[in-house]
């Protein structure tokens, strides 16, 4: 194998999982150890200038990075990473005066269609570079479905307020209650370029016998939820279905909970694993008494004279194919009819473009969905740009951040008569955490403590006020606790060929025989011939160039603790600890050249 270049910009960052696994590339590490020493406005600056909503995302986030953390590698549980975004939030300071400025206009004119997370992102990129920046939105308050969609038991008003206020202030125009109903006619107005952040409003229906008939008491779920955000549902049935297993479907149950349901249950066509909906989420649903029910298909609403009376279900079973393909095969038991008031329908979201005309430039897909290069966010319209679930489906709000951030970039270099395509290179620094000879600025004790559980409110209390949060959040001391079991994997093992003498006592004291000395080879021979098994061939392999005996170095990434033992213990400084920080390029930041060096 060839050395490991550790100056290109992506390989330390591959290193740091948890900020790799981030859509949008939080340096998980750096503020953790923030706010392990209090400074929890620091911390939230870091998660504000990539992740845009610290509060809301520490409250809601789908995780990403947790599934990454390493720490799920020498034990089950990782480090709560989102919880902790959520302490920084929680015990910030005032930092308004740390926030961007209005900044002079520059004359070009962004129009940006939804209020949601994408659109506010672009936003908030482009409105201190001086564009005039105009956000329509239908509902009257920015937020887009993360106000309309997530329950306030969940994620409270105050908190979206907050965070939209802080992008709002920037000088941005909101126009709330405000439907664009012509592409055609946006066009006509001249904007320099228009990002549409509409998200996947439509819920997607489901057609079985009995649905027109009882349609009285059959809603669909992301409707009804927005229909209880804003006060216009405040009551269901005692004896409520919930149909689908996202986590819209979590949050449709837990709300009926709250609004009457005494009997609710979730009934899912897939098995418990293969839910789609969060694990915690689903926790969180059995923990306030409600049953899910698995591999039961809807096949009929039953009602008498057009009054719903339950929903009869198909009994089935996974089977597998030659290729592993799952199919959803009856067992031939009898069908179940289950007696209900009320059905939420929960089966997916869908986009819906009809006010974009199908000749005005922009290409449609055979799904209907507009074509949205991956990297740009560009469509097939110069001047157009799409983000969040309106481009690709509905995932989840940090997704849709990263796409801002992405279209927002693309949107500069537009205005700039740049290239669209060429994406310039993060900001990168790489610096020794050496503080004598062998003693580093960091804390490489790792805590032996288990994942802190985050403390929850009552059941009884939280099942009266469905305005009630229900997580109360870590306090100080089990923040600094969790914020301890974080491995530090930003601070990087550097080793210096030249320094080596061959001694192998960093070999000895590597608690996770992650370093080897050994003849060079093809990658595949030599993920053989490593101390401890490599069967993880997408995490990579960090190669010495030749040392004077021949053999060279090999450090495998993957079960690498970066613990510093093999730094503290070496005679002569061959391995040192350097702290990786990656800055991910935004609108308006520098524009390195492709051939820079990171480090």
């Amino acid at each position: 194998m060839k050395p490991t270049d550790i100056s290109a910009p992506d390989y330390f960052h591959k290193v740091v999982d948890c900020q790799w696994a981030c859509p949008a590339h939080t340096p998980v590490p750096e503020y953790i150890r923030l706010i392990a020493e209090g400074r929890y406005s620091d911390a939230y600056m870091i998660n504000w200038k990539s992740n845009v909503f610290p509060g809301i995302l520490g409250r809601t986030c789908d995780r990403p990075c947790e599934p990454a953390c390493r720490r799920g590698r020498v034990e089950e549980t990782p480090v709560a990473i989102c919880r902790l975004k959520r302490v920084a939030a929680d015990f910030k300071d005032d930092i308004k005066h740390r926030l961007p400025k209005p900044s002079a206009k520059n004359g070009k004119r962004i129009a940006l269609i939804g209020g949601g997370p994408a659109s506010l992102t672009v936003a908030r990129d482009l409105a201190p570079l001086g564009y005039h920046c105009t956000v329509f939105d239908t509902d009257p308050k920015a937020g887009g479905m993360m106000r309309s969609q997530i329950p306030k038991f969940r994620l409270p008003d105050s908190v979206i307020d907050e965070e939209t206020d802080y992008i709002l202030d920037l000088g941005i125009e909101f126009k709330g209650g405000t439907r664009i109903d012509s592409m055609k006619k946006l066009l006509a107005d001249k904007y320099d370029a228009i990002f549409v952040g509409s998200g996947a409003p439509r819920g997607r229906e489901l057609e079985i016998p009995g649905r027109k008939e009882a349609a009285a008491n059959i809603h669909i779920g992301i409707d009804w939820l927005s229909s209880v955000s804003f006060g216009h549902t405040d009551k269901i049935g005692r004896r409520v279905i919930v149909l689908g297993g996202g986590n819209t479907a979590m949050d449709c149950c837990r709300t009926a909970r709250r609004l009457g349901g005494e009997d609710v249950k979730v009934i899912v066509r897939s098995g418990f694993e293969e839910m789609k909906a969060s694990p915690w989420e689903k926790e969180d649903a059995m923990h306030e008494d409600i049953p899910i029910l698995n591999f039961m298909v809807p096949i009929a609403f039953v009602h008498n004279s057009g009054k719903l009376t339950g929903v009869t279900f198909q009994k089935v079973k996974a089977e597998y194919d030659a290729k592993g393909r799952r199919n959803l095969v009856p067992t031939g038991d009898a069908n179940e009819t289950i007696n209900c008031d009320d059905v939420l329908v929960a089966v997916g979201q869908e986009n819906a473009f009809p006010w974009i005309e199908r000749d005005c430039g922009i290409e449609f897909d055979k799904w209907n969905m507009p074509k949205v290069d991956a990297k740009t966010m560009g469509s097939t319209h110069p001047k157009v740009f799409f983000g969040g679930d309106a481009a690709f489906g509905p995932k989840n709000i940090i997704w849709a951040v990263a796409h801002g951030h992405d279209a927002a970039l693309s949107i500069h270099r537009l205005v700039s008569g740049e290239d669209i395509n060429e994406r310039p290179l993060p900001e990168v620094h790489v610096t020794s955490q050496k503080m004598g000879i062998h003693e580093w600025s960091y804390d490489n004790d790792i805590s032996p403590e288990k994942r802190f559980k985050v403390p929850h409110r009552e059941k009884i209390v939280a099942l009266k006020d469905i305005r009630t949060e229900v997580e109360l959040g870590y306090d100080v001391k089990l923040a600094l606790g969790e914020a301890h079991r974080c491995l530090n994997c930003d601070v990087q093992t550097v080793f210096t060929t030249q320094l080596c003498i061959e001694c192998d006592a960093c070999v000895d004291i590597c608690p996770m025989d992650c370093i080897t000395f050994t003849e060079n080879g093809e990658e595949a021979d030599l993920r053989k011939r490593l101390k401890a098994p490599s069967p993880h061939a997408d995490q990579d392999l960090y190669v010495s160039s030749d040392l004077k005996t021949g053999r060279v170095m090999v450090k495998d990434e993957d079960v690498c603790l970066h613990c510093g033992l093999c730094a503290e213990r070496c005679p002569t400084g061959a391995w040192d600890m350097q702290k990786y920080l990656i800055d991910m390029t935004l609108a308006g930041t520098s524009c390195p050249s492709k051939s820079r060096s990171a480090a």
